[in-house]
């Protein structure tokens, strides 16, 4: 069995997922949600969703996936319960230490780990078993290969349909770095859909370099089936109720063998960007990259013709007042234009900017599909019985559940009650989303008032209601025992370095631009050894890089995957920045040798979680986003191969992009500004050298605050250590 899963901003757009037959649909609570700017739930409004979904057999996940500080963690946990007391199916979760707290102290809870954890091969996934989650919901950069592996581990969660972040899940600091609004806080401001230009022959012009189509498996679906994915995923928590309708449509007439021509072009009219992509889950195709529109352009239905002045869409499709369209010239947005009337071979448009011959149309705004999208009402069918008998309370009986009258039934002394009576009472459902069946009836030549009948009717369907739509959740009432935590002092530096030659640090950390490549950049360093491997690695990679891993002490890692990986090879961990230490809890179940905090923490909030392993990233480069994708669009033949490339954006920000290589290319985008803090008292300094070709001169530099700033030459952040995220 496979389950389609969908989103739910609002409340209409849970009630179209629902009358369009989702499985399960998945929402976010007022707080802790990553799409805070949906509009999301109150406790109150949830407790009646969920109550509808239940009766329709639909399940509800509730989205708590944001990075959680220090004085959240009582709030958090508080509202988890709540959730969890009010309806959810399962809690999602993106901090795997807060998720093992929870599940420690309310077991029944089930849990679903985030995407936002990054996921990606079945170390991560034996570890999400591990620790009690229930299904992972894979990184949508995750092989087929490695997807077939971990749903052998455990159940698991795919994305098939809506907006892909150009970042590698959990990993994407650009919207708070650049500009104060954390998207691992649910505030992210989508940077990534700016212009930007690249110092590459081809690429010099700004386009919409880093946005992405928008994701849609499709037929290949059929594929994620046959490798075990249970749940399917459609992204779109920001989006409007027919764009939910339309999706959940198409995927169920996929997997049950329909037509879907016409479910496909409804789903394109309701959104799509960049006319799609199949994913990184089969490979980067050519439609990955949308650089040439950066929004939705529905579909296309025809060619314009300037005839007399008037711009005429030629087109045998029809359309009506109030619809929208959008106009693309060489493949680039040039304008909108909305619906005027008709016209011989086709339809008029109106627009403000100047059309030409040739260009296309497309509808974006199909206001007759959205109606009858959400037109479409789902109901639950039951079958009435009933029996009169005087002497005796009425007795309803609904899908075989029994519910009684409250008076006394009489016989009738004029006109009984009759079979006519009763269905026509029975006929009007209320507010309850019934067709009703009639099995046998019996009235027993009694009299019933109709007020009395109407109340017999409200009650029994009320009861039944309550029934099919209760919640069954072993309720969480126990207050539980938050940790202690054990303070301490950390006077260790450590540094991140393409090159540990020459670099005197207590810990090196050797980030190479060539995993093939590693002998010799590390034979006179003194400290201890780690390798950095990036959060996101196949689990073919890992294989091929085991034999690299054993030359060094330990493994540096921004993902959650190295702690099954070090465990296996019995070396310990440095648990990068990217795994989003963030609270006490994290401290205190990150069961590795050395942590980094969140570098989305101020130095007040850092201080708070000091102990004899703690690190902050002190100075040097600020990592910002990792892309598991060829930016140029996997030219390869005319490739220059730089290892460093530059990022500019509209307002001339340069962001450097870093070229390495596994098995494949990946990138990495770097903050326009370098870090300069003050000293944090009690945490390690971490330095990321990355982007330097002489590391020690860095770390030199960064002895001084002063020094440092020149050595930067002015272009120095502070980042978030004076001032908090939102």
């Amino acid at each position: 069995m496979s389950e389609i899963l969908a989103p739910a901003g609002d409340k209409n757009s849970a009630l179209a997922a629902i009358n369009a037959r989702a499985d399960a649909i998945y929402l976010g609570l007022k707080q802790f949600s990553a799409r805070s700017s949906a509009e999301n739930f109150d406790f109150e409004a949830f407790e009646e969703i969920a109550r509808t979904a239940h009766a329709f057999g639909v399940k509800v996940y509730v989205a708590m996936n944001t990075l959680v500080k220090d004085d959240e963690v009582e709030s958090f946990v508080e509202s988890a319960k709540t959730a969890w007391n009010s309806g959810a199916d399962a809690l999602i979760i993106s901090d795997i230490f807060l998720g093992k707290f929870i599940k420690e102290n309310y077991p029944q809870i089930v849990l679903h780990l985030s995407t936002q954890a990054g996921v990606c091969n079945s170390y991560a996934a034996e570890l999400a078993k591990e620790i009690g989650f229930s299904r992972v919901i894979l990184s949508r950069e995750t092989a087929i290969e490695d997807v077939e592996k971990i749903a052998k581990i455990i159940e698991t969660e795919v994305f098939v349909q809506g907006a892909l972040c150009t970042c590698f899940s959990g990993q994407c600091y650009l919207s708070s770095f650049a500009g104060g609004n954390s998207g691992n806080r649910g505030k992210c401001k989508q940077p990534c859909r700016k212009l930007y230009s690249i110092d590459r022959s081809g690429f010099e012009e700004q386009s919409y370099r880093l946005s992405l189509s928008d994701l849609s498996v499709g037929e290949n679906i059929e594929k994620l089936v046959a490798a075990g994915v249970y749940s399917f995923k459609i992204e779109g928590r920001m989006r409007r109720a027919e764009y939910v309708a339309a999706a959940v449509k198409y995927y169920k007439n996929i997997l049950s063998g329909k037509e879907t021509s016409e479910s496909l072009s409804d789903l394109k009219r309701t959104y799509n960007r960049g006319n799609y992509t199949g994913g990184l889950a089969f490979g980067q195709d050519k439609s990955f990259i949308s650089s040439a529109v950066q929004g939705h352009i529905g579909e296309f239905v025809g060619v314009i013709k300037v005839e007399n002045g008037k711009f005429v869409c030629q087109s045998r499709l029809e359309f009506v007042k109030g619809d929208g369209f959008k106009i693309l010239r060489d493949g680039k947005e040039v304008g909108g234009a909305s619906y005027f009337g008709e016209t011989k071979g086709g339809f008029v448009l109106t627009s403000r900017d100047r059309l030409k011959n040739g260009d296309k149309v497309f509808v974006t705004t199909d206001t007759s599909l959205n109606c009858r999208l959400l037109s479409k009402k789902r109901t639950i069918n039951i079958q009435v019985s009933a029996k009169f008998e005087v002497g005796s309370f009425a007795e309803i009986h609904i899908n075989g559940e029994k519910f009684s009258g409250e008076k006394l039934l009489e016989k009738a002394q004029g006109r009984p009650l009759t079979v006519e009576d009763v269905k026509n009472c029975f006929n009007k459902t209320d507010i309850y989303p019934f067709s009703v069946e009639y099995g046998e009836i019996s009235t027993g030549g009694v009299f019933v008032p109709a007020s009395e009948l109407n109340a017999v009717r409200r009650n029994a369907y009320k009861a039944y209601f309550d029934k099919i739509s209760q919640n069954n959740n072993v309720k969480v009432v126990d207050k539980c025992e938050f940790p202690d935590f054990n303070a301490g002092n950390n006077k260790k530096t450590a540094a991140i370095c393409k090159d540990l030659n020459g670099v005197v640090v207590d810990i090196g950390i050797l980030k190479p631009d060539d995993y093939s490549a590693v002998d010799g950049l590390c034979s006179n360093f003194n400290g201890e050894k780690y390798l950095y491997l990036p959060p996101y690695l196949t689990g073919a990679e890992i294989e091929k890089l085991k034999p690299v891993i054993n030359k060094f002490d330990g493994i540096y890692c921004d993902g959650i995957y190295a702690f099954k990986l070090c465990e296996e090879l019995n070396k310990p961990l440095f648990a990068g920045t990217g795994m989003n230490i963030s609270n006490k809890i994290d401290v205190g179940f990150c069961k590795a040798k050395y942590f980094a905090v969140s570098k989305e923490l101020t130095a007040s909030e850092a201080r708070k979680l000091s102990t004899g392993n703690a690190f902050y990233l002190a100075a040097g480069a600020i990592k910002v986003m990792d892309l598991i994708y060829c930016p140029f669009e996997k030219k390869c033949k005319t490739c220059d191969r730089k290892n460093l490339y530059t990022l500019t954006d509209e307002n001339g920000r340069k962001f450097p992009l870093r070229r390495y290589k596994t098995d494949a290319c990946r990138f990495e985008v770097y903050n326009c500004a370098q870090l300069v803090t003050e000293t944090f008292a009690g945490l390690g300094k971490l330095f990321d050298c990355s982007l330097e070709e002489n590391a020690q001169k860095l770390i030199t530099a960064a002895e001084n605050t002063e020094k440092l700033k020149k050595y930067y030459s002015g272009n120095y952040t502070r980042g978030h250590s004076l001032i908090p995220i939102k």
